[in-house]
């Protein structure tokens, strides 16, 4: 599966490294690609990961998914 996730606070490109981390951090992540242009990650990742365990990744790293 892939997701796209709308992502506010980031602002260079260790916040890109640091959000990419968190999301490929959570068993069942393959990859993320995180987008300071598009503010965005493109996450893929297998059926049981639910948005909310991406979302509480990406918070606890410091940044904000907005819909």
């Amino acid at each position: 599966m892939k997701t796209t996730l709308k992502i506010e606070g980031m602002s260079c490109e260790h916040c890109v490294q640091h959000v990419k981390e968190a999301l490929e951090g959570i068993g069942g992540v393959k990859s993320a690609k995180v987008s300071l242009k598009k503010n965005s990650a493109d996450v893929k990742h297998d059926e049981n990961v639910g948005l909310a365990v991406m979302e509480k990744a990406v918070e606890e790293a410091g940044y904000k998914v907005i819909a």
